[in-house]
């Protein structure tokens, strides 16, 4: 929960990049972003859903492979396996979707503000959205929720219709938005690196 934000804050939210990260939007009904955006007043983190359980801990042991990986490879690839397997077993046991079902790789423009994604569909400002959101090659897990700002009709490489959604967060963690502005900080300058080697 945000209170008074220094320029220097609004700066470091306001940088942004563009990035491939795993994602998924639902859009949210009034009431239902009524219910969540009150809980997030009075203190109850987003997170406190019970279908998000099984997703946190999946983003956790990819989290933790992802480090594993850098010091024995062998045992990760080994461990991988093992996770892959117990994936597919709760898949076949599970009811209906879970969130992690709904992630695919998707360019976003990301800042400690919002987003902006493309979609095949047209979406109508002020509308309500839910988003996972995994940061790579990390697996940095963030849920939150935001209001859509504005739709841009644009044209893709293919000439088909698509069309830019941007959005501000509008329920969001200050951890969470901390691991946005680091993330987008480390993909700067990385950038930065590459462009240098070039």
């Amino acid at each position: 929960m945000a209170g008074h934000i220094t320029a220097d804050q609004d700066r470091r939210q306001a940088v942004r990049v563009t990035d491939r990260i795993l994602f998924s939007y639902t859009p949210v009904s009034p009431d239902r972003y009524k219910i969540v955006s009150d809980d997030f007043s009075n203190g109850v983190p987003p997170y406190k859903q019970q279908e998000y359980a099984d997703f946190q801990m999946y983003i956790g042991a990819q989290s933790a492979l992802s480090r594993l990986r850098e010091k024995d490879e062998i045992l990760a690839d080994l461990l991988q396996h093992m996770d892959n397997k117990i994936n597919q077993v709760l898949d076949r046991l599970r009811d209906g979707d879970s969130p992690f079902d709904k992630l695919k790789f998707q360019e976003v423009d990301l800042s400690g503000n919002g987003l902006a994604f493309f979609s095949d569909q047209d979406m109508t400002p002020g509308a309500f959205m839910e988003y996972n959101i995994v940061l790579l090659p990390d697996y940095i897990y963030i849920y939150c929720f935001g209001e859509l700002v504005s739709s841009e009709k644009k044209k893709n490489k293919a000439g088909r219709t698509i069309f830019r959604i941007s959005s501000r967060f509008t329920v969001l963690m200050d951890e969470d938005r901390e691991k946005l502005i680091q993330h987008n900080f480390r993909q700067q300058s990385l950038a930065l690196r590459q462009r240098r080697r070039t």
